[in-house]
């Protein structure tokens, strides 16, 4: 089985390589190549966009007359894949691009158009200024009054700058600094007129707090007031019934506590005045009224609210009578 690569050729002895003869082959020959498309373009026959990258089996010759600095410059033949029609486009070694010659028209171009017009425009004025000298002169009496504006527009600058530097900037600062405060300083008069208006006179008579007393005061006035404490609900009903003041944790008592104390008596004693037995005789003599030394030392008759709700009910029925 022979190699597949064959690395080695045999030469017999009697090889005499000036024997071969010399293919006579044509300058512009074409070599079958495979390659991609260069750049998106479009097919003119049927519309087809052929994109960037597109892998073809071209046909590759060399150009002949044209070179860039001896560089060859190289033709490629490919085919529409929709219609077939045949597209051609060359090597391009002085923009390092390819320029589409025929069958296509390329896309996304417009500014490469665009450079190539303003090349095109630069080089006809540079041809022209050449041949014309009324548009060389032309030319120079544009720059010269295009300089004599930039010159004018720089006086005008430093002029400018002049009158700026006249001006002191620290005593801006201060006078808006003075004003500053002077509005802040009129907005707080402004404040305390108003609440003057407000918690100050009222229609020309002036409002007074009142002074809270403390919790010490109020509950020693508390204390000091007499308190009475009653044995039975019922107590209050009774005659000559005596009060106890109850204890204050305080010694010093009020000085207008015994007068009220007394009043109370007195107003109390008054309420209930049952029926004696001596009330019914008639014709008696009137029993004598005890001393007040001996009431003090006498001790409350013991009677009932029950008793007494029973006086109440006998004088009813003998008023009624």
């Amino acid at each position: 089985m022979s190699e597949r690569k064959v690395l080695n050729k045999y030469y017999p002895p009697d090889f005499d390589p000036l024997k071969i003869p010399r293919l006579r082959l044509p300058k512009d020959r074409q070599y079958t190549v495979r390659l991609m498309a260069p750049c998106n373009m479009r097919c003119k026959t049927c519309g087809e966009y052929i994109y960037k990258g597109k892998k073809f089996n071209a046909r590759k010759e060399t150009v002949q007359n044209e070179d860039y600095l001896g560089i060859k410059v190289f033709r490629f033949y490919i085919k529409c894949p929709r219609c077939l029609a045949e597209i051609t486009f060359k090597t391009d070694p002085a923009n390092s691009d390819y320029i589409v010659e025929h069958g296509a028209t390329r896309n996304f171009q417009a500014l490469k158009l665009a450079e190539e017009a303003a090349e095109r425009e630069a080089k006809e004025e540079e041809e022209e200024e050449k041949n014309n000298p009324m548009k060389l002169l032309e030319k120079r009496t544009k720059a010269s009054k295009q300089e004599m504006d930039l010159i004018e527009a720089l006086e005008d600058l430093k002029d400018l700058n002049k009158r700026q530097a006249n001006v002191n900037f620290d005593d801006m600062l201060g006078r808006y600094a003075a004003e500053r405060e002077a509005m802040l300083q009129k907005q707080e008069e402004d404040d305390e007129k108003f609440i003057a208006s407000v918690f100050g006179k009222n229609e020309g008579a002036t409002v007074k707090r009142i002074i809270e007393d403390s919790d010490e005061d109020s509950g020693e006035e508390v204390s000091k007031k007499p308190k009475t404490t009653y044995e039975k609900p019922t107590d209050i009903l009774a005659e000559n019934y005596s009060l106890q003041p109850a204890k204050t944790t305080s010694h010093s008592t009020a000085p207008g506590s015994s007068v009220k104390s007394s009043c109370s008596k007195a107003a109390l004693a008054g309420l209930v005045r049952p029926k004696g037995s001596g009330a019914s005789g008639g014709g008696g003599t009137a029993p004598q009224a005890p001393s007040s030394s001996n009431t003090a030392q006498l001790a409350p008759p013991s009677s009932t609210g029950l008793s007494l709700l029973g006086t109440y009910s006998a004088s009813d029925e003998s008023s009624s009578d």
